[in-house]
C-alpha cells in the first residue's frame, strides 16, 4: 500500500477512536500523591488502598487481623507500616505478592517482620515453629512464578535478600484462603505484564487487586523478556473484567466491584473494559501495519497509539515502549 494511503488510514482511524473515547478517560487521574506523601484511600468499611509506595497496596483488616496485597518499594516500608497502624493495632498476618516487581515486593521483610503469623505452634518447638511461621512473622505467599523470578540460579546474586522471598508458594491457576470471615482468592495470569502475575479477589468486600495487569497512569508494560504478551495480556485484562462487577440496575445504591490497579486511582469495572479495548484497539491497528510490511521504526513513526497518547502515554518512552513491546509480541516466532 503506497504510503499515503496508509498515513490517511491512520488519520480517519485516529479520529474515529477519538470520537469514541469516554468521557471518563479524559478526567482520569491517577491516585499517587506527586509530594512523597501516602495517600490512604477508604475502599470499603474494612477494605483500604495505599498509594505513594511504589505499587499500590491493598489492607483487608478484621478480626483475624492484617492481610496485605503487595508491600510497595523497600524504603517506604516504614511509611506504610506507619499508615497501617493508624488504621489497627492489630497485627500483619499475610503479604501475598502480585507480581515479582521491586515496587511491589521491596517492602516484603520489613512488613512482615512487623508482623505475626497466624499459625499457633501446639508442640512448642520453638524450633520447629521458627522453620513453619516464617520465625514467627507474618507469611509471604505468592505464585512459583514470582518465587522464581524473586530467586536465583546455583551460583548467581538474587536480586532481594532471602527474608524479602515469598515463604509460601502455589503451583496452581488459583489458590484460596479464608481471612477475617472472607474468601480470598489468589488468580495467577500467565504470560500477561510478565509470566509472573496473579490477581488477588476478595469475594466478601468485592474487591479485587490488579497488580501491574492494568497501570491507570500509562500503558501496560509488557515484559516480554520475563514470558509477557499482548494476548496475555488482553487475556487478563478480560479475566478482569469477568470478575468484576458493574452496579447495574440499581446504580443509586453504590458502585459495584472496586479493581485497584497498580498504579494510579480506584476503578470500576466500565474502567477495565475502556483499559481492554484500548490496548484491544492498538494491538489491531499494530497487527494491520504488520501486514502491510511496515517495520518497527515505521510503525513508531506512524504513532498508532496516539489517540490515548494524553492519557496513558505521559511518562516519558512509554508510548514507545508498548508499541514496540506489541510489535515484539506479535512478530516472535511461534
Amino acid at each position: 500500500m503506497h504510503p499515503s494511503k496508509t498515513m490517511s488510514r491512520i488519520i480517519c482511524w485516529t479520529v474515529a477512536v477519538f470520537a469514541l473515547l469516554p468521557f471518563s478517560a479524559v478526567l482520569s487521574q491517577a491516585a499517587e500523591p506527586d509530594n512523597g506523601e501516602l495517600d490512604v484511600v477508604r475502599v470499603r468499611p474494612n477494605f483500604y488502598m495505599i498509594a505513594g509506595a511504589g505499587g499500590n497496596i491493598g489492607v483487608q483488616i478484621g478480626s483475624d487481623g492484617v492481610v496485605l496485597v503487595d508491600a510497595g518499594t523497600e524504603n517506604a516500608s516504614g511509611r506504610v507500616l506507619a499508615a497501617i497502624r493508624k488504621l489497627t493495632e492489630l497485627p500483619i498476618r499475610y503479604v501475598i505478592d502480585t507480581n515479582a516487581e521491586a515496587d511491589f515486593v521491596g517492602g516484603n521483610a520489613k512488613l512482615a517482620k512487623a508482623g505475626k503469623t497466624i499459625f499457633t505452634n501446639g508442640l512448642g518447638n520453638a524450633a520447629l515453629a521458627d522453620a513453619m511461621t516464617n520465625g514467627g512473622a507474618a507469611a509471604i505467599l505468592s505464585h512459583d512464578s514470582v518465587l522464581r523470578r524473586m530467586s536465583a540460579p546455583t551460583g548467581k546474586k538474587s536480586p532481594f535478600p532471602d527474608d524479602a522471598l515469598p515463604t509460601e508458594a502455589f503451583y496452581s491457576k488459583r489458590y484460596a484462603l479464608r481471612m477475617n470471615d472472607e474468601g480470598i482468592e489468589v488468580l495467577y495470569q500467565p504470560a500477561a505484564h510478565s509470566d509472573a502475575d496473579s490477581f488477588v479477589f476478595f469475594r466478601g468486600s468485592d474487591v479485587v487487586v490488579a497488580g501491574d495487569v492494568m497501570d491507570k497512569t500509562r500503558f501496560p508494560v509488557i515484559d516480554i523478556a520475563n514470558g509477557g504478551s499482548i494476548q496475555g495480556e488482553i487475556d487478563a485484562l478480560n479475566k478482569l473484567i469477568e470478575l468484576a462487577i458493574p452496579p447495574t440496575p440499581f446504580i443509586y445504591k453504590g458502585v459495584g466491584t472496586y479493581v485497584i490497579p497498580g498504579h494510579g486511582r480506584l476503578c470500576e469495572q466500565m474502567e477495565v473494559v475502556d483499559y481492554r479495548d484500548m490496548v484491544v484497539i492498538v494491538r489491531d491497528v499494530i497487527a494491520d501495519m504488520i501486514k502491510q510490511g511496515m517495520t518497527l521504526d515505521q510503525i513508531k513513526a506512524a504513532s498508532p497509539a496516539k489517540p490515548y497518547e494524553t492519557q496513558y502515554g505521559t511518562q516519558e518512552g512509554a508510548t514507545s515502549a508498548f508499541v514496540e513491546a506489541i510489535y515484539k509480541s506479535l512478530t516472535v516466532k511461534k
